[in-house]
């Protein structure tokens, strides 16, 4: 179900950057901007959305436990775990050696 979703979101916007760049596109071929500096920035403006959302895929499907003791800045970022591996490193955050100073 998730491999579906990601899927269609990427698909998505594939579909969004490409109307975004033409719009840009259209909106710069107005002022005269030569073809091969309008080609980059098309191209520059498609790849930075496309970087933005795949971070956006990324932190939602990531997971972090901390430990609950006060100053204590230990913890596990999960990405992409099943249920059983999410309680164990959970589990393993709160009960982990606390360092003493």
């Amino acid at each position: 179900m998730k491999d579906t979703r990601h899927r269609a979101l990427i698909a998505g916007a594939a579909a969004v950057s490409a109307v975004l760049a033409i719009v840009i596109g259209v909106r710069l071929s107005g002022y005269g901007v030569p073809l091969a500096l309008l080609l980059a920035c098309c191209l520059s403006c498609t790849a930075t959305f496309n970087s933005l959302l795949f971070r956006v895929i990324d932190a939602r499907s990531t997971t972090t436990h901390r430990c609950t003791r006060p100053g204590c800045d230990f913890s596990v970022s999960l990405t992409h775990t099943d249920s059983a591996e999410n309680r164990h490193w959970q589990e393993i955050a709160a009960h982990h050696p606390h360092r003493t100073h």
